[in-house]
């Protein structure tokens, strides 16, 4: 088991992933590119002795919702999407441990051939012996998405803060796309992000950070470096938790 550092402010964490994020540069799929640089931040955060837990959507393969909406059985597209995920894990798995890092695939529905049954007690153990843990299939039901099963998973595990990976710096009062005098929070209540609407993860998801006090940060994916910063204390993106630490100051 690797010792933490001083550096590290969290001792476990749990990263959330859109499946959309390993896009990249491309159309549809995986861009690898992208997707090493994920795993080697990933690598750098188990070498300062943080144990990471990382869950992945698979909006870049299948959507769910976006089935459905279609005219496809909700029910259906659902399990779709969560095969997606076990695809997109696969391949994180894979870019991890060609960097050299022990990584497991736990599955919410069971597909034993490519990877392992969640388990609590034995997540909990792999985190423990300084392997990346990557959860696939969400919850295993339907009608839930991956934002719920990130902040389960990571309540269950008891992680640290649970870190939601976005396209834009934090969470913005308008869209920051269009407004370019959109106004980013530093720090934000769950009740505040629940009773404005704010685009930051589904309600159910945010109540379940509430309840079990889970802070919870957003974050750019795509600034380098900036999932190390966080993890060393600094003042990246958007925090939400029961009370507001300071003012909310823009970004």
């Amino acid at each position: 088991m690797t010792t933490q550092t001083a550096s590290a402010r969290y001792r476990r964490i749990l990263v959330k992933l859109s499946g959309e994020a390993l896009l990249g540069r491309e159309d549809y799929g995986i861009d690898p590119v992208i997707l090493k640089r994920i795993a080697g931040e990933i690598r750098d955060l188990g070498q300062m002795g943080v144990q990471v837990a990382v869950v992945i959507g698979g909006g870049n393969i299948f959507r769910g919702a976006g089935l459905a909406r279609s005219g496809m059985d909700r029910v259906t597209g659902d399990h779709m999407g969560m095969l997606a995920t076990v695809i997109n894990a696969l391949a994180m798995q894979d870019a991890l441990e060609s960097l050299g890092v022990y990584a497991r695939v736990m599955s919410a529905i069971r597909i034993n051939e490519v990877c392992e049954d969640y388990i609590r007690r034995r997540a909990v153990r792999h985190l423990e012996k300084g392997r990346v843990v990557i959860f696939a299939a969400g919850t295993g039901n339907p009608f839930f998405t991956t934002d719920t099963a990130a902040s389960l998973r990571a309540i269950e595990i008891d992680a640290d803060v649970l870190l939601k990976a976005t396209k834009v710096n934090g969470v913005y009062d308008s869209d920051p796309m269009q407004n370019p005098n959109a106004r980013r929070y530093a720090c934000l209540t769950y009740d505040q992000v629940l009773a404005d609407r704010l685009n930051v993860m589904d309600a159910t998801a945010i109540v379940m950070c509430r309840e079990n006090d889970l802070p919870l940060r957003i974050f750019n994916l795509f600034e380098p470096g900036d999932l190390v910063r966080i993890v060393q204390g600094e003042d990246v993106g958007t925090v939400v938790c029961a009370r507001i630490r300071g003012e909310n100051d823009a970004g």
